[in-house]
């Protein structure tokens, strides 16, 4: 009884999975569309859509070098500002280590340009009340503090002097944003006897403060301008946990001498599985912040307060404000007279860095003035983007030719290939763009038309792999997964170089250059999955057609096209070469087909022949002696 074997070819499995690929993304980004937040052409960059771009340069007061910690840290700033407004697709660099260039693509609104060009001050305030973050209506009554019993009110984090002095403090570090500043007009004139004075929170202060609603992303924003110094402050931590009422500015960020972060130690110079952050102060801020923490020791403490009725005292607490956000809200218990303080709590690593690196960059008196802003036209781009595309097409039609001259029909291998590239990588970029919010600049279509060269030059390798292997006299199924082998390290190798290469260029250079490095690193990437998916699963495939397997003269792997100009053996029976067809395959005089040692016989006759100049005589001689050898 027959059987059929139902097996599909090895080389169709990697098309299913190249092929599943193809739908997820094309199926996400459909459902995307659907949802009215993807589309189907990628978002442009500044250079092709157009929009604003803002040249900022840094200055010192006092003319101090700016270092580069110092312009990483207001890049952070400057994008925690731009993305807060909702502009989510600014490119921030740094150029030259004294310029921040904010590249604002379409049109962002006067609001994202206000909160571009401000510039970042700390300020440290005592805190005249704290609360929950949600505003209190009419039916909430009289406005009012949790008790000790409320921890959720009370902050963790606890700081202290330097282990060096025998005072120390506990404290708390809560992260706040500003809502605006007081406006005090309206009420009798004030005259508070310290910045820590409760008969600063007036009337309109308190009814400010009730109306905040900390839980609205709007309040959560920070710039805004620097508040006033000589004004109370109403503001909510960032992640909108808490709201705040602060008094006046008390010590400027500029008299931070330096601030670390690291293990915390005693003082008997024991460390601790603690993480801590220290800050130093100049003689100026030891100075006031001796009197600061002199007149906060009298005060109840954070975790004992309870807001009287009407109200009478603040807390022992103060606020570090770093661009009206408060990063870090300690309590003191305890006079810190040596200008050395240790804040310490519920710190990781990377968050007691983070605020070390926020006290450092307040304490440079750094600002920033607007260098240059412009308004990029989309209309220059679209001409640079045409121009683009038209040597992208003659590039890839030159690759297209030479492919057809050089392999024939296998060339459409190649075009077939560049054409599954193309559609993965537009694809790709589609849902970047979707997801992530990337845009295509020029210089990243020009690291699109480079990958075709870097595209081509794969396939290239793996032909003339195979090729080379069917000169050696194998079979093009054998030649295919031997020259596969070799070939496939060779791509390996070169791609891994381009991409690289694209992680060097991405990650140092700015600007454009980086739109180029990310095309070109996604493009190889791109490369490698035809190669393995598609080109050489096709090839398998081809193989085992009579077309390529026979090497028709179109197929590009004819004898002629392989260079090959005398008759060779490639098994089967079968021999190739200059005048010799396939239906004159080796035989004997009686037109049964040769055995193997009678074709080496034959071969070696010939060969023999033609070193001597008379091919054609002694290959039928050659023939005769062997059919003659058979017989015996």
């Amino acid at each position: 009884m027959a059987t059929t074997n139902t097996k599909k070819p090895r080389g169709w499995r990697p098309l299913f999975g190249l092929s599943a690929i193809i739908l997820v993304l094309f199926g996400s980004i459909f459902a995307g569309t659907l949802r009215g937040d993807a589309t189907w052409t990628p978002k442009l960059a500044l250079d092709l859509e157009g929009g604003t771009q803002v040249i900022l340069q840094a200055v010192t007061a006092n003319n101090e070098p700016v270092e580069s910690e110092d312009i990483d840290q207001a890049i952070e700033i400057i994008r925690q500002r731009v993305d807060s407004s909702g502009f989510t697709e600014a490119e921030i660099t740094s150029q030259g280590g004294q310029n921040i260039v904010v590249s604002l693509p379409g049109k962002p609104s006067q609001e994202t340009l206000d909160l571009v060009r401000e510039s970042a001050q700390m300020q440290f305030r005592p805190v005249l009340f704290f609360g929950d973050p949600t505003p209190v209506t009419a039916e909430d009554g009289q406005t009012t503090t949790p008790d000790a019993g409320d921890e959720a009110a009370v902050p963790e984090e606890t700081a202290s002097a330097n282990p060096s002095d025998d005072t120390s403090a506990a404290a708390s570090d809560e992260e706040t944003t500003q809502n605006d500043t007081t406006d005090e007009s309206s009420d009798p004139a004030v005259e508070p006897t310290d910045a820590s004075d409760f008969a600063q929170v007036t009337e309109a202060v308190l009814k400010e403060f009730e109306a905040l609603d900390c839980t609205n992303p709007e309040n959560l924003k920070g710039g805004g301008g620097v508040a006033d110094p000589n004004k109370t402050l109403v503001t909510c931590d960032p992640d909108g946990t808490t709201k705040y009422i602060l008094g006046p500015m008390e010590i400027p960020g500029s008299d931070i001498a330096q601030a670390t972060s690291g293990l915390q130690q005693t003082q008997q110079g024991v460390t601790l599985n603690n993480w801590v952050v220290n800050i130093e102060f100049n003689a100026e801020g030891t100075k006031k912040f001796d009197e600061v923490t002199t007149r906060l020791i009298g005060l109840p403490p954070a975790d004992q307060w309870v807001l009287m009725n009407p109200p009478t005292q603040a807390p022992n607490m103060f606020a570090m404000v770093l661009d009206n956000l408060v990063i870090s809200s300690p309590s003191v218990n305890s006079v810190i007279s040596n200008g050395q303080a240790e804040i310490s709590g519920d710190f990781t690593n990377e968050s007691a860095n983070a605020l070390a690196s926020q006290l450092n960059f307040g304490a440079l008196p750094l600002t920033f003035e607007v260098q240059s802003e412009e308004t990029i036209s989309a209309t220059l781009g679209s001409e640079q983007l045409e121009k683009g595309l038209v040597a992208g097409l003659i590039g890839l039609l030159l690759v297209v030719v030479y492919s057809v001259i050089q392999y024939r029909v296998l060339g459409l291998v190649t075009v077939s290939s560049l054409a599954v590239a193309a559609i993965l990588t537009y694809l790709a970029i589609l849902f970047l763009s979707w997801q992530q919010g990337y845009r295509l600049s020029l210089p990243g279509v020009a690291g699109v038309i480079v990958a075709i060269g870097i595209t081509a030059d794969s396939f290239i390798v793996y032909f003339e792999r195979i090729r080379d292997e069917l000169r050696d006299g194998r079979s093009l199924e054998n030649a295919i997964e031997v020259g596969w082998e070799r070939a496939r390290r060779t791509i390996i190798a070169s791609d891994t170089v381009n991409f690289l290469a694209a992680i060097v260029l991405y990650f140092l250079a700015v600007g454009g250059v980086r739109g180029f490095a990310f095309t070109l690193g996604l493009t190889t990437i791109v490369d490698l999955i035809v190669v393995f998916l598609f080109t050489h699963p096709v090839m398998k495939l081809l193989a085992r057609t009579k077309f390529f397997a026979q090497g028709h003269r179109l197929s590009g792997f004819n004898y002629r096209s392989l260079g090959v100009d005398k008759p060779r053996y490639v098994g089967r029976g079968k021999v190739v070469g200059a005048g010799v067809k396939p239906s004159e395959q080796r035989r004997n005089a009686d037109g049964s087909r040769m055995t193997i040692a009678q074709r080496k016989a034959a071969e070696q006759a010939e060969r023999e022949a033609h070193l001597s100049g008379t091919v054609d005589s002694s290959r039928s001689a050659g023939a005769d002696a062997v059919s003659g050898e058979g017989d015996k």
